[in-house]
């Protein structure tokens, strides 16, 4: 029952849901997250912490970035059934397709040069 619990906080909130459907086409750098939502590290991190536990999103850490994908089919069922229920629902909201046109143009730029700039402007 916690899993269940801990599914539905993670889905509770726009931007959670966001970070999952960007996350439907691979892996992102948190680096490219930060730029799409253009909020605070610490919010970020704590989205994603949440999606984590849930075990909505796995990561992998390659150097100094740490990069966020979808769990793999080996995931459990309710994962597996709550990524395709999400896929379904969310690819025709106004947000996620903002999202993406977003995302198309972020994705061109090194994860390296996201996070300079991004300490730049801070």
């Amino acid at each position: 029952m916690r899993e269940i619990v801990d599914i539905t906080k993670a889905l509770a909130d726009e931007t959670r849901l966001r970070i999952l459907a960007l996350l439907f086409d691979g892996e992102l750098c948190v680096c490219q997250i930060l730029e799409i939502f253009e909020l605070a590290p610490s919010t970020v991190s704590k989205h994603l912490y949440i999606l984590k536990q849930a075990r909505l999103v796995e990561t992998r850490k390659s150097g100094k970035w740490n990069y966020y994908s979808l769990p793999d089919k080996t995931a459990p069922a309710e994962i597996r059934q709550t990524i395709d229920w999400l896929k379904k629902t969310l690819s025709s909201q106004p947000e996620i397709r903002s999202d993406y046109m977003r995302l198309k143009r972020i994705i061109r730029i090194e994860p390296q040069a996201l996070c300079e700039r991004r300490r730049e402007t801070v």
